[in-house]
């Protein structure tokens, strides 16, 4: 993580998009309708994290940005110069009536690899590190609880320990309109799969 002498200072305006989802028209937006939740995943790069919860049902609406850093409303650029402290994150509007956290989390947990630290695979940076950002102490509890049972399953395997950061959502800031919903709009982009292909949470 950067030095808080190095850390980029931001700016007050946050980065305008149209808060129109690509896919299905629905807000990314807030305020959002009274039967969803929202959690924020950090899976390495979020254009291929973000495909992973677009389709699924009972997933209300997805958007990328920046999360668990430090400089106000910051670029991509920013980010990727590693002196802003922020993740490359998916948000996850949903339904909890229609699919529950535990299947949001297996999703994560089975879609990368969450023992590399700071990277995924050869994209190296702080911006693509394993992690959950919760909005409530329920989620943190059922997240950390998960990160206990795939522990267990990665180990069998003989995988590492898991680095993975559970921490209570702070500020998230949309990443910039190109990249939302990013594998739509370009099908051929390019964001490789890191996954352990280790299975062993409980069925949701």
């Amino acid at each position: 993580m950067p030095d808080p002498e190095n850390i980029l200072a931001g700016r007050e305006q946050a980065i305008s998009i149209t808060g129109k989802h690509f896919l299905h028209g629905r807000s990314m937006l807030q305020p959002f309708p009274d039967d969803c939740d929202s959690i924020v995943f950090g899976m390495g790069c979020f254009w291929g994290a973000e495909k992973m919860f677009w389709a699924q049902p009972g997933v209300f609406s997805t958007a990328v940005g920046y999360a668990a850093g430090v400089t106000p409303n910051p670029t991509y650029q920013e980010v990727c110069s590693g002196l802003t402290g922020h993740n490359e994150v998916v948000l996850v509007i949903y339904k909890p009536k229609q699919i529950s956290l535990e299947k949001l989390l297996t999703i994560f947990w089975e879609s990368h690899d969450p023992t590399q630290g700071m990277r995924q695979g050869n994209d190296r940076g702080t911006q693509y590190r394993s992690g959950i950002y919760c909005h409530s102490e329920q989620q943190l509890q059922q997240a950390s609880n998960s990160r206990e049972r795939y522990q267990s399953a990665l180990s069998n395997k003989g995988f590492p320990e898991i680095s993975t950061e559970i921490l209570q959502l702070g500020d998230f800031y949309y990443a910039e309109e190109y990249h939302q919903q990013y594998l739509a709009k370009n099908p051929n982009g390019y964001c490789p799969n890191h996954t352990c292909s280790v299975t062993g949470l409980p069925a949701y």
